[in-house]
């Protein structure tokens, strides 16, 4: 029987966790979240808010990490919480909403962004994106080796392009576009919801860390590597963000922020002519090591999904030379493009893809506490720290974070639910067959 390959370094997982997170988000995201929170200061709190939400997620899933390092990870804790059905149904969105989805977000992003250099319509457009998809699916077919490499050097590529604009920021910054005192009495009523509207946008833009633990079953040392790839990978994504959005702010007023969906090439703008085709070769490349995370790590669910007899048993293939579940890979790229043809707008998409992904981070989240309770005795290589609290925090600002956006995104809301309610009767015939 063919086997995943054990490949994966501490150094290697860390570099997925980071570039996971690391996409268009920080690129994308900052114009529509000071649209919504029209104030420096709260605009740098909702960034450090989502940090920490997305880090005490990580700190949270370090202990489910430990106890269950296989393939598949999230969808592996579910399913031992809750049981075959609703990791069955974690599996169902991730192919049907949620990673999928953000594989065509990141494509179009990436189509738009080379733009900057190659004149194309939208129908060229669509062509370069779904060309990407297809293209780097079959690069990370050729094995795990191969996508560590390319997650390697993107995910460096990234961060060094990041560390040259705060830096950048701090030495051509204007001090007539910085005012970060916290006045309350010249807040909006609705500064609140406000912020929780905009932790959409701060939770797309971190989402993607726990990206590491799907690869535990090729991680070398998973039960302790996988654990800390995720907390250091969200730590450092956590302060490159925080910095990145004061460099902004610093380079640019909140009145240019908000009202462009291009702000790093801007804030560049104001210090070299050729600023805004640098930061789009950034973005693109960016985004591009971020596509090739993706298509690699979310098949490995639908793989371990496979071997468990819920899904299609096709999907469980190892390809016999590269070690790679390439049914797996196959299926995820051709429904990430039916969403790039059919879906629509960008925004749409990461509001449809967030609110459920945080809502299944939610029930992971949950699970801890279940396994605390049902398995005491469960070996535990690492444990969270600051247990219950730590936890709770991410389980309860995580659900507060789901009702707002169900309350403030209806449609796209809806549009998860009903996918999600059609995974029931699927699982159900899958376990049939069975």
């Amino acid at each position: 029987m063919q086997k995943l390959d054990r490949k994966l370094t501490l150094y290697g997982l860390t570099m997925v966790a980071i570039g996971a997170c690391i996409g268009s988000g920080i690129f994308a995201s900052p114009g529509h979240i000071v649209e919504l929170v029209n104030h420096q200061a709260l605009v740098l709190v909702v960034w450090c808010v989502g940090g920490l939400i997305a880090l005490t997620g990580a700190l949270t899933f370090s202990e489910l990490g430990s106890m269950f390092p296989k393939a598949g990870g999230v969808y592996v804790f579910l399913r031992e919480a809750y049981g075959d059905i609703m990791g069955f149904l974690y599996g169902w969105v991730i192919l049907l909403v949620i990673n999928t989805g953000a594989l065509a977000a990141l494509a179009i992003t990436f189509a738009d962004y080379m733009t900057f250099f190659i004149p194309l319509e939208q129908s060229g457009k669509i062509l370069l994106a779904v060309c990407t998809i297809i293209g780097l699916t079959l690069i990370n077919i050729t094995g795990v080796n191969t996508s560590q490499w390319l997650a390697n050097i993107f995910t460096g590529g990234k961060l060094l392009a990041l560390a040259g604009l705060i830096i950048l920021g701090f030495i051509f910054y204007d001090p007539a576009n910085v005012e970060l005192s916290l006045n309350f009495t010249n807040l909006p009523n609705d500064a609140f919801s406000a912020c929780l509207l905009a932790l959409i946008g701060v939770l797309w833009a971190f989402g993607g860390w726990h990206h590491a633990s799907y690869l535990a079953s090729e991680t070398i040392k998973a039960e302790r590597n996988v654990p800390r790839a995720m907390i250091y990978g969200v730590f450092i994504v956590m302060v490159v963000y925080v910095f990145a959005n004061l460099s902004y702010m610093m380079l640019l007023p909140l009145d240019a922020i908000a009202a462009t969906d291009k702000v790093a090439g801007d804030a560049m703008l104001t210090i070299v002519p050729w600023g805004g085709k640098l930061m789009a070769m950034v973005i693109a490349i960016s985004v591009f090591g971020t596509i090739a995370i993706y298509t690699m790590s979310a098949p490995r669910i639908y793989f371990a999904m496979a071997e468990d007899g819920i899904f299609f048993e096709s999907l469980k293939y190892i390809h016999p030379k590269f070690k790679t579940p390439v049914n797996a890979m196959v299926i995820q790229a051709v429904w990430a493009i039916v969403l790039l043809l059919f879906w629509g707008t960008f925004s749409n998409l990461i509001t449809y893809v967030t609110i459920m992904d945080i809502l299944f981070m939610t029930l992971a989240g949950v699970s801890l506490f279940i396994f605390r309770k049902n398995r005491p005795d469960q070996q535990r290589p690492v444990k969270v720290i600051g247990y219950p609290f730590i936890p709770a925090f991410f389980v309860i600002i995580s659900a507060i974070f789901v009702g707002n956006a169900f309350y403030g995104k209806p449609l796209e809301s809806s549009a998860g639910l009903l996918v999600l309610a059609l995974g029931v009767p699927a699982y159900y015939i899958f376990k049939f067959r069975k």
